[in-house]
């Protein structure tokens, strides 16, 4: 499958560049607006995490090991920082071979494990690694490499497919784990390169209709299935629960996606205004809300700080996406732009994702909030995509400093 090679990295577009002012400087070592950002979300993901390990009995979770892994992030964002994001603009095979072989490696006899209800994502290293996470970061590259190669005007039908085909591959390869909620994200990714592509508005539509009659089909051929068979095969039960209880919320469902929704309502609502205090979240510190640490830690945060805490975090956001969309648009390349926006998009849906499950406005998944939910794998990942964004910051201060527009 052919794919046209990157001659040039610069944009036609110039609304993509944006030229700093007309003086010469030093070149700035830090983005000093996305460094305040990135401490102040850190920290306070890290308190809140601290606050749902501090307030449960469960000693499953270690705070030391989700603070050291944080530490062991910053690192890792400090070196992609340094990391010339272009040498990655014409290695779309490598890095594509490279997803596949990270999100099918829990396969590998001895080195998978069970992540639980029947998922196999997770590798024995020492230590539990989740390979579909890292591979977010790879398919970030590989999708804004892909995409940046027709230059901003993706209309060709032929090419648009060949690019949905490199995106739907690594979607189709995690569902053999299976984990629908991180293929989910790997198709939000898609998605927004697609968008911030050029790619045609006709295709996009088209798109996504048959995506959604695909996920109807699913659902009804399974449904023959079960007729015929007495068993589900296409989609495990935890799947379906998952889906009748974002349709149904009543509370006349009893499975434990059920339960769990209705636990996640009661913590949020509790929190009131102000909430209840650090360290005083009962839905969770009396082992009523599951998942506290993980899926559901946004909960314990409503409970803890309320309305007044959890619009502290959206704002937090708010910001670190305002801070990365204004790096995307002074990129110097449309390579540097679609990373950026590819790391915003993953950004964007598992926020809204994750908060959106809580609520009951979204399906429950088990989709992880950026920086706070508690998990090793997840941190690091996170701050791998924020070296991304310093990188594409930092090359495009370079090549400006070269020009004498710094």
């Amino acid at each position: 499958m052919a794919l046209p090679q990157i001659d040039s990295l610069k944009t036609p577009d110039a609304s993509l560049s944006r030229a700093a002012s007309p003086r010469r400087g030093r070149l700035p070592l830090i983005n000093l607006p996305f460094v305040a950002i990135i401490v102040l979300l850190v920290g306070y993901g890290l308190l809140v995490c601290w606050s749902s390990i501090e307030g449960s009995n469960d000693t499953t979770y270690s705070f030391a090991r989700q603070l050291l892994f944080a530490a062991v992030g910053a690192v890792v964002m400090i070196l992609m920082w340094r990391v010339d994001y272009q040498r990655f603009a014409n290695a779309v095979m490598p890095l594509f071979i490279l997803n596949i072989a990270l999100i099918l490696s829990p396969h590998i006899p001895g080195l998978g494990t069970d992540a639980g209800m029947g998922a196999q994502s997770w590798l024995k290293l020492g230590i539990q690694v989740q390979p579909g996470e890292f591979a977010k970061i790879t398919i970030i590259l590989m999708d804004a490499a892909l995409v940046a190669r027709y230059g901003g005007r993706l209309d060709d039908l032929r090419e648009y497919l060949k690019v949905v085909f490199f995106i739907l591959v690594p979607f189709l390869a995690i569902m053999t784990q299976p984990d629908l909620g991180t293929g989910l994200v790997y198709l939000a990714i898609g998605a927004m390169a697609l968008v911030a592509g050029g790619a045609r508005p006709k295709y996009l539509l088209i798109t996504l209709a048959l995506g959604i009659a695909a996920i109807a089909a699913v659902f009804a051929i399974d449904q023959l299935i079960y007729n015929s068979t007495g068993e589900y095969k296409l989609l495990k039960q935890y799947q379906r629960n998952r889906l009748l209880v974002f349709l149904d919320q009543d509370g006349s469902n009893t499975s434990s996606s059920g339960y769990n929704l209705q636990q996640a309502k009661i913590a949020i609502g509790s929190g009131g205004l102000f909430g209840k205090g650090l360290l005083n979240a009962t839905q969770s510190g009396h082992g009523f809300l599951p998942e506290a640490q993980t899926d559901f830690i946004f909960c314990v945060l409503a409970e803890q700080f309320g309305f007044v805490g959890s619009m502290a975090l959206l704002a937090l956001y708010g910001a670190l996406i305002y801070v990365s969309m204004r790096i995307a648009r002074n990129s110097n390349d449309l390579f540097g732009t679609l990373i950026v926006m590819c790391v915003v998009g993953m950004w964007l849906f598992q926020i809204l994702e994750n908060i959106g499950m809580d609520c009951g406005l979204m399906p429950i998944t088990g989709i992880p909030l950026p920086f706070v939910s508690y998990g090793s794998t997840g941190m690091i990942m996170s701050f791998m995509a924020l070296g991304l964004i310093g990188s594409v910051w930092r090359g495009s201060n370079i090549d400006k400093k070269k020009e004498g527009r710094l």
